[in-house]
């Protein structure tokens, strides 16, 4: 199994990008969410952790939002509880894809958590700075100071860059997407 991962900016096309490779996808993103809305475990973690809060179950994100936006130091602690939990999920679905020949993760902390082997094939996503700002701020949920907060938990780009096997240009074309991958892809079939 080749084990793709993409990596770039928040608000780049990470999950876009990883879906039209066509290949079972690992979105941690959607993971968190699963977690929020169906773990009772990590529900009382975090209660526990911030009695001050008002958090209900399911966890709302907004009440997470609130925890990280009154001491943004929060979401260190936030990370250290959900991390473990994404992890296992993680490999719960490589182990289910063990016999794909492609698989692809979509996890924004890939490197800052050390979730990426030697040999995963790291493509950077990169995107007009303008582009993603546009994007994000069509967000359900979007709050620069959230944003600014999650971008300290992650690597520098020009460092994701260079880690990376591979550059996607998106420029939110699809076709154009879709060419970069099949002209990526045709280098392992």
């Amino acid at each position: 199994m080749i084990r793709f991962a993409v990596v770039g900016d928040i608000g780049s096309g990470k999950s876009h990008v990883a879906r039209q490779f066509g290949y079972p996808v690992f979105n941690a993103d959607n993971e968190v969410s699963k977690i929020y809305k169906k773990n009772r475990k990590f529900y009382k973690k975090i209660k526990k952790l911030f009695p001050n809060h008002r958090i209900t179950f399911p966890v709302k994100k907004k009440h997470i939002l609130k925890v990280i936006l009154e001491k943004p130091n929060n979401i260190k602690k936030i990370v250290k509880i959900i991390h473990p939990e994404i992890q296992h999920k993680m490999y719960e679905f490589i182990k289910k894809n063990k016999r794909k020949k492609y698989i692809m993760l979509d996890i924004p902390l890939l490197l800052e958590n050390k979730l990426n082997k030697k040999r995963d094939i790291l493509i950077f996503i990169d995107a007009q700075k303008k582009e993603i700002i546009k994007r994000l701020k069509k967000r359900k949920n979007y709050n620069s100071k959230i944003i600014n907060i999650l971008k300290k938990l992650q690597l520098p780009l020009e460092i994701k860059r260079k880690k990376s096997n591979f550059v996607i240009k998106n420029n939110f074309n699809n076709d154009s997407i879709k060419k970069s991958v099949k002209n990526l892809l045709k280098q392992f079939n």
